[in-house]
């Protein structure tokens, strides 16, 4: 860990620590999920801060390992090329983006499904109000962050040879990223509604692409200029 660099350490930290928290005040009838999660912004519950806060809140230790290797693994890398404040920009606006992609797709579900309801069947014989059901749609974890810094390895070291469990042979990290966005594209549009936020993580990549390409029209400028 002393070896790791500010921002990536930093964040690993306070993920798992509000993991932690978040276990430890259930007992107390305290939701982190419910206070912090990114709820649809016609809900009841939404607040903007959620936006920034939903990224450190993880729906169970298998999301949370995932994402917080993905990001010790490739964050790491990152931050030590552009350095922690410019890493620390990226991470939270890839995170930012993801979540307002998300509130994106819910509204166009919103819209084409559930407009002209006031109640909503939710199964088993339950039938609750619009309302409560809205405040239902919350979206945690840091996965559109970390989509964002998957998109950014790829795009920085493009031939740089993966080794991804189960191919038999290392693959370059341009086509692992885009062999990624693919599945989550066809994951998305096979499964609208479902527990995983496809298009969120779609949406961090597509915010770093957009954030990545600023920076290097950026630079040429600068470069033209001087």
């Amino acid at each position: 860990m002393n070896n790791m660099p500010t921002v990536t350490k930093n964040l690993l930290i306070i993920n798992v620590l509000v993991f932690l928290a978040g276990y430890a005040l259930q007992g107390y009838g305290v939701d982190l999920d419910k206070m912090f999660g990114l709820h649809f912004f016609m809900a009841s519950d939404f607040r903007v801060y959620q936006l920034f806060t939903y990224l450190f809140l993880h729906g169970g230790f298998t999301h949370l390992f995932f994402n917080m290797f993905a990001v010790w693994m490739f964050g790491r890398i990152l931050e030590h090329v552009w350095g922690p404040k410019r890493f620390l920009f990226y991470y939270l606006v890839c995170g930012v983006g993801a979540g307002l992609c998300q509130e994106l797709v819910q509204f166009i579900d919103y819209t084409v499904e559930l407009a002209p309801y006031a109640r909503v069947d939710v199964g088993g014989g339950f039938v609750i109000s619009m309302g409560e059901y809205l405040n239902m749609m919350n979206t945690v974890g840091a996965s559109g962050a970390v989509y964002g810094i998957l998109l950014a390895f790829g795009m920085l070291f493009p031939n740089e040879q993966m080794f991804i469990f189960p191919l038999p042979m290392p693959i370059k990290a341009k086509y692992f990223v885009i062999g990624y966005a693919a599945i989550e594209l066809l994951q998305g549009l096979a499964n609208r509604g479902g527990q995983i936020a496809h298009f969120a993580h779609l949406g961090g990549m597509l915010f770093g692409f957009l954030l990545i390409m600023y920076w290097r029209n950026k630079k040429r400028n600068e470069q033209y200029y001087y």
